[in-house]
């Protein structure tokens, strides 16, 4: 059974999301969640948070064995861009793009089930 979670208009490059994204697949959740801790990035706490979440809808669900989740997947999605301008020589601006992300997280069942 598969377990999701979602985040969405999250204010942060999905660019630098996927960086960390791409480590999780097939980890169990407990050494996601270690590795996600102790990473510098910023992408990390806001992906820690979701798959936190996840665990959390599984724990909602007695027939679930919290204790075997592995993740299955992590994507990563854009949102939409806040568009801003910055001023520049000789009346010229730059166009200056705010991306935020959407996240889902699904976790599944390990192979240690009963």
């Amino acid at each position: 059974m598969e377990i999701t979670a979602r985040a969405k208009f999250m204010r942060i490059s999905p660019t630098k999301l996927r960086l960390v994204a791409r480590l999780l697949p097939g980890k169990k959740v407990e050494d996601a969640l270690a590795l996600l801790r102790f990473m510098p990035q910023r992408g990390a706490g806001v992906l820690r948070k979701v798959v936190m979440s996840a665990v959390a809808n599984a724990e909602q669900r007695p027939q679930i064995d919290v204790d075997t989740l592995v993740v299955k997947g992590v994507q990563v999605d854009g949102g939409p861009s806040l568009k801003r301008f910055q001023a520049r020589a000789m009346g010229r601006v730059n166009r200056i793009l705010k991306r935020s992300s959407h996240i889902t997280v699904v976790l599944k069942e390990g192979p240690g089930k009963k």
